[in-house]
């Protein structure tokens, strides 16, 4: 699962990763301990007069249907499996027709170890962007006021048999967020694409290919508590010897 990330990096930065579009006035908040509920960016692309447009919008993490009741819905819908999405009432219309993917430097996890948790945090060895499918959502509020929404996509974790970081990332966690390559990332996307069943096999057939990319190491525990929130908690920590 992912259920706390890293993105710190500046639209700018965004902008260029991801080779999107933002508004002028679109501000983002560094955060290296993303929860769910709060805002975050996320890409998508939309036609506008017959062009296709890949832009940055500002979501809430935590998906919201359309037809919800109320905005507490998406706090249960921070990730959707892979596996059931397309049939679950929360996010099947999204997976036809609103896939965006959502940026992050890296993520924590956390390793179980009988009564104990030991935090991880996941990122790309070259410093750039991981991008996770993710759906999106628009819901209309009481007062009128439209709200996006967003969640990230998993799958089943590498076999504890495969080599390097995938090994690893096996006996981290049983889940795994979906990451995609640039490729990928394209088709994903794209609103003509409405074969949302046959593109979740894709991107969980090239997720491993992708992830055999990242690397990992162990954080303070600090990061299990949202309000701490500093470039100290992407830090190597040992906390075998506390």
């Amino acid at each position: 699962m992912c259920g706390r990330y890293v993105m710190a990096k500046a639209i700018g930065d965004l902008v260029a990763e991801a080779e999107a579009e933002a508004d002028a006035n679109l501000e983002l908040r560094q955060s290296w301990n993303v929860a769910p509920t709060t805002d975050v960016p996320i890409v998508l692309e939309r036609l506008i007069d017959g062009q296709l447009h890949r832009q940055i919008h500002v979501a809430r993490w935590g998906l919201v249907p359309g037809w919800a009741k109320e905005l507490a819905v998406g706090v249960r819908a921070f990730n959707a499996r892979s596996e059931t999405a397309s049939s679950k009432p929360t996010f099947r219309s999204a997976v036809k027709k609103r896939r965006a993917v959502v940026p992050v430097e890296g993520y924590y996890e956390w390793k179980k170890e009988g009564s104990k948790k030991r935090p991880f945090y996941v990122h790309r060895e070259d410093g750039k962007l991981i991008f996770f499918a993710g759906l999106y959502e628009w819901w209309k509020d009481e007062d009128g006021s439209w709200i996006l929404s967003t969640s990230i996509m998993t799958m089943d974790s590498p076999s504890a048999q495969e080599p390097g970081v995938l090994g690893e990332l096996a006996d981290l966690h049983d889940r795994l967020p979906i990451p995609l390559d640039s490729q990928m990332m394209g088709r994903w996307m794209n609103p003509d694409e409405e074969d949302g069943e046959g593109l979740i096999e894709q991107i969980r057939a090239q997720a491993f290919d992708v992830a055999s990319e990242w690397t990992m190491h162990e954080v303070d525990t600090a990061v299990g508590n949202v309000r701490n929130n500093s470039p100290q908690l992407i830090e190597a920590h040992n906390n075998s010897l506390f």
